[in-house]
């Protein structure tokens, strides 16, 4: 078998799969031997289901012979992130506390909408504890470097999804995105990802919340992390749609494309801000792609903007999200932030007084928070009747060197040489789509002058993610593309 099949798109597999140049069988053994050899190095599968997922694949084999199939994916072999639960197989979301030997008895409703549509799920990816950290690493089983650059992060906290991915340890990849989770790692690694409309992909059994959680949790979402813009919208078919409570009474059914050309699109690029500082390596390749859409006829202009301020956008975006997520902080935790909030002085408007304030807000504030949230977003849907897409940075940096230290609050981040919080960078760029339940797609489009991967984040209009999927799609074609790492 060839080496580079590993490296093909899902959508290539699964027509090879179809044309019977390849079994389901023979292709999951190279997966598997790629995961044997290469997966070490970079610490992205971190638990393999090898037997049951042959005997899988066998039977895929045989169906096929016998002219039956079960869906889009039959007979391709793919892994989730391990904070999605897996029947009968180790789930442990980051090596979580009393995760460490969870084994479900169900699917997390999207990892069983996978196997409906005929993957062979084999193995789990690494992730940041309880997805909590846009890094990726844990104390159970380590780091996981940048296939790019060992010596720094892959992103999180799907960073052993896009790891895998990059390397071509697996056909395609589940992850999920609260505040970046899937297109920071994505733009990292060089590969696409996409974060769907909010609600579109139900993710009952992600983990957090704890296991046996039925609220679905606000700004959560799942998805798709590929070798190509092409699998990103072969992986959505799957995956959206009503959760099996409300598949009774409604069915999804997503637009197509708004336009069918570069040309036709109306794009607006928002590449740099006052609020988020972009690096100079990154935002310089940034611009060099629109002047390279711009040359094969795209429409872009860098001066539209959405009614509000990207830092009024990351302020409302902090509310939202750390009050949605103090629901799952242990309650000695919760009652030491309680503590140290009320012991704050009332004219502290430091990050750190902010987290904390947010973290224990009130129901009455939380709700207050949302209103302001729709306010947004319809703010959002005047702007998607001028345009069509937005184009912005997935995140202020590229891959950035690895930094492990246990506070997160006193993280920094350099930017153009000047530190930033840590934390604080996740409410920029990463918030524009996240805050308004928006879809949002990362685009591999190049490198940057010191060889690390840019990626560009396409903002699309509210479940329209088929458009931001596309203009991703026609932009990568212009401009980047997937390329496999030396490594590989």
């Amino acid at each position: 078998m060839a080496r580079d099949l590993a490296l093909l798109p899902a959508s290539r597999l699964v027509a090879a799969l179809e044309k019977g140049e390849v079994g389901s069988e023979e292709l999951l053994r190279h997966f598997l031997s790629r995961v044997e050899r290469l997966s070490p190095a970079f610490n992205a599968v971190v638990t393999l289901d090898a037997e049951r997922a042959l005997a899988e694949a066998r039977r895929c084999d045989e169906e096929r012979a016998r002219g039956e199939r079960r869906g889009p994916l039959h007979g391709l072999p793919v892994t989730v992130k391990d904070s999605f639960e897996t029947e009968g197989l180790r789930t442990t979301s980051g090596g979580a506390p009393g995760l460490e030997a969870h084994v479900p008895s169900r699917d997390a409703t999207a990892v069983a909408r996978l196997k409906a549509a005929g993957a062979v799920v084999f193995g789990k990816t690494n992730l940041s504890t309880l997805a909590m950290d846009i890094q990726t690493y844990n104390a159970a089983f380590g780091t996981t470097g940048n296939p790019w650059d060992p010596s720094r992060t892959a992103g999180g906290s799907s960073g052993g999804s896009a790891v895998a991915t990059s390397l071509g340890l697996s056909g395609l990849e589940l992850g999920s995105d609260l505040g970046g989770s899937i297109r920071i790692p994505a733009a990292f690694c060089g590969v696409f990802g996409h974060r769907p409309s909010y609600g579109i992909v139900p993710t009952r059994g992600h983990v957090p919340g704890p296991p046996g959680s039925l609220a679905a949790p606000d700004l959560e979402t799942a998805g798709p992390i590929a070798r190509s813009a092409e699998d990103l919208t072969l992986a959505l078919a799957v995956l959206a749609g009503p959760d099996e409570t409300e598949g009774v009474a409604w069915e999804l059914r997503l637009p197509p494309p708004r336009r069918a050309s570069l040309g036709e699109y109306r794009l607006a690029a928002w590449l740099d801000d006052p609020a988020a500082p972009v690096d100079a390596s990154l935002r310089e390749r940034l611009g060099a792609v629109v002047d390279e859409l711009r040359a094969a006829g795209a429409d872009v202009d860098e001066e539209a903007r959405p009614a509000f301020a990207l830092a009024d956008n990351a302020r409302l975006f902090m509310r939202v999200l750390y009050g949605s997520m103090s629901k799952d902080l242990p309650d000695a935790q919760f009652r030491k932030f309680q503590e140290r909030a009320a012991a704050l002085s009332p004219g502290d408007d430091s990050f750190r007084a902010r987290l904390l304030r947010e973290n224990v807000q009130t129901h009455r504030d939380f709700d207050l928070a949302r209103e302001a949230r729709e306010r947004q977003r319809s703010l959002w849907g005047d702007f998607f009747s001028r345009y069509d897409a937005l184009l912005c940075p997935v995140f202020p940096t590229p891959a950035f060197p690895h930094d492990q230290s246990p506070n997160y609050a006193s993280r920094t981040l350099a930017v153009n040489g000047v530190p930033q919080p840590y934390l604080s960078t996740l409410l920029g760029w990463p918030a524009l789509a996240g805050l308004s339940s928006l879809p949002g797609t990362a685009a591999p489009v190049g490198f940057t002058k010191e060889g690390l991967p840019a990626g560009l984040q396409v903002v699309g209009p509210y479940l329209e993610d088929r458009t931001a999927i596309h203009v991703a799609r026609l932009v990568a074609d212009v401009a980047g593309g997937y390329v496999p790492p030396p490594t590989a």
